[in-house]
């Protein structure tokens, strides 16, 4: 089966993408490296909630100078995609950081464990879902709000830092 038949290919701002089925991920990967797109530039994860996560691939022809980013759904519920690293072996370090910061699992990647964060952390930074509870844990160290300072100004309504729950209570409560 060809990429057209495989894919859904669109254009943006002349950039061509290619929307696929997570079970062709492998195949059409292959068969693009093996038609001239020899060049693994970059994978990443983007978080579309409610249900699921994009995986991106940005390929390169070095002969046509053409640029294609392959992309493929895959469901919240179980975030996982074939390795790519048996076809480009440019994708383990990308594949790592994937799973670390957006929590997809890529079945027969050769080492996948945490690359950036210290040991210990829990959770995936890059997920919208993700609290950012340093946000709510220290204050800011910037300049206070009116009615802050002991001045007798009057105070503006606090709110919530961007990312944290409102049920965590409102900020210096």
């Amino acid at each position: 089966m060809s990429l057209s038949e495989r894919a859904q290919l669109s254009e943006t701002y002349g950039e061509t993408t290619a929307d696929l089925d997570p079970g062709d991920w492998i195949d059409v990967l292959t068969e693009l490296r093996d038609t001239g797109y020899t060049f693994f530039d970059w994978l990443t994860g983007v978080d579309d909630p409610p249900d699921g996560f994009h995986v991106v691939a940005h390929l390169y022809d070095p002969v046509a100078c053409r640029r294609l980013l392959v992309r493929t759904r895959i469901p919240r519920a179980d975030p996982r995609l074939p390795s790519a690293v048996g076809v480009f072996r440019g994708a383990d370090w990308h594949e790592r950081e994937t799973y670390e910061m957006f929590g997809v699992t890529f079945d027969g990647h050769p080492y996948l464990v945490p690359l950036l964060l210290p040991d210990g952390f829990e959770g995936h930074p890059l997920r919208k879902d993700f609290i950012l509870a340093a946000r709510v844990a220290k204050a800011w160290p910037g300049a206070k709000e009116p009615g802050e300072s002991g001045h007798g100004a009057p105070s503006r309504r606090k709110t919530l830092p961007p990312g944290v729950p409102a049920d965590w209570g409102t900020p210096d409560a």
